[in-house]
């Protein structure tokens, strides 16, 4: 057993820079572990955090708690802040800034783990705060707000992320957290395993359905399954060998989307083993009336196209109907 098991406290502070679902969840349930977490977010995060605490939960049933009085809470990153760990929890619109005010005060070579959807931008995130050690990573599963402070883990999934020395002794202090991170020496694969699996996102946007409700819909799901489809296709004329997120490889988790909804329904059991209510983040954000997040998802694709001399119309399609409805203002359907 490591001192980190023994002592989680031993592992150092954590820093959550974008204390928003991902943040408040991954940095709630460390703390919950008896990890020291210092979370910077908006003000109107902090005031609810401030109000009502932390209160976290997951599919299984498990829940764990923050006291208010327990919450160190900051819009800016606090003076002398020397974390062993950063978890970077902010979209990629505010990716640049953030990773330069990290670089303004903290010590060289802090670990940062970078939990961004799609394709993290190594090379520009370093440009942004080269003396960080920027380590890109990966969030499965959905989180949600079911109420003030009520953060929820809505579906399953490991966490990933590349591999490095310095995050060997944190397997131990995330698993004594309840949270398996897997270790990847290239999270590229990983990085489109998990844009594949992201590309329901803006489906489930466009449906104003829950995700279990959105997946149980043979139209939906299928259209799903089509522009995953569409983006192996070009990913397999790119050489690329995305990593399997799902127990089936991708060939047949295409066959099961395509199926007819009482078959789906019962091969895919697992696939359907989530919160009723859970959404994808994007309809959260449209909802919000924040920024999605679809040029790093079905974007990603057309980009991946256009290197290619190809097109990706079913991916580009996507890309043009969420900014069209982000610029309405509204969300069909409805989302709460």
């Amino acid at each position: 057993m490591t001192v980190a098991q023994n002592d989680p406290k031993a592992a150092g502070t954590v820093l959550v820079m974008g204390a928003g679902l991902v943040g408040c969840y991954l940095g709630g349930r460390l703390q919950a572990a008896g990890v020291p977490v210092d979370f910077v977010g908006r003000p109107a995060v902090l005031a609810e955090l401030a109000m009502h605490g932390l209160r976290l939960t997951d599919l299984g049933g498990g829940e764990w708690r923050v006291p208010v009085s327990e919450l160190r809470l900051h819009e800016d990153i606090p003076d002398g802040c020397r974390p062993a760990l950063v978890l970077l929890c902010v979209k990629r619109p505010a990716l640049t800034s953030a990773l330069r005010r990290l670089a303004q005060v903290l010590p060289r070579e802090t670990p940062v783990l970078c939990w961004q959807n799609g394709l993290f931008p190594i090379a520009d995130a370093t440009l942004a705060s080269p003396q960080l050690h920027l380590l890109p990573a990966m969030v499965p599963f959905n989180v949600m707000r079911r109420g003030p402070g009520h953060f929820h883990q809505g579906t399953a999934g490991q966490l990933a992320a590349q591999s490095a020395a310095c995050l060997a002794p944190w397997q131990a202090v995330f698993l004594r957290a309840g949270l398996s991170l897997g270790l990847h020496a290239d999270m590229r694969p990983v990085q489109w395993g998990k844009l594949l699996l992201n590309l329901n996102n803006p489906v489930n946007a466009l449906s104003g359905l829950p995700l279990k409700a959105q997946l149980l819909d043979a139209t939906h799901r299928r259209r799903y399954a089509d522009l995953v489809d569409e983006a192996l296709r070009l990913l397999r004329q790119a050489h690329i060998e995305p990593h399997r997120v799902t127990p089936l490889p991708w060939d047949r988790f295409l066959r099961v989307l395509r199926l007819p909804t009482p078959l789906f329904r019962l091969i895919a059991f697992r696939m359907l083993r989530m919160d009723a209510h859970a959404r994808s983040s994007m309809a959260e954000d449209l909802a919000a009336g924040r920024q999605t997040e679809i040029d790093d998802l079905c974007g990603e694709v057309v980009r991946l196209a256009h290197s290619l001399g190809t097109r990706a119309p079913l991916n580009a399609q996507m890309v043009e109907a969420i900014h069209l409805l982000r610029g309405a203002g509204k969300l069909s359907g409805g989302t709460t």
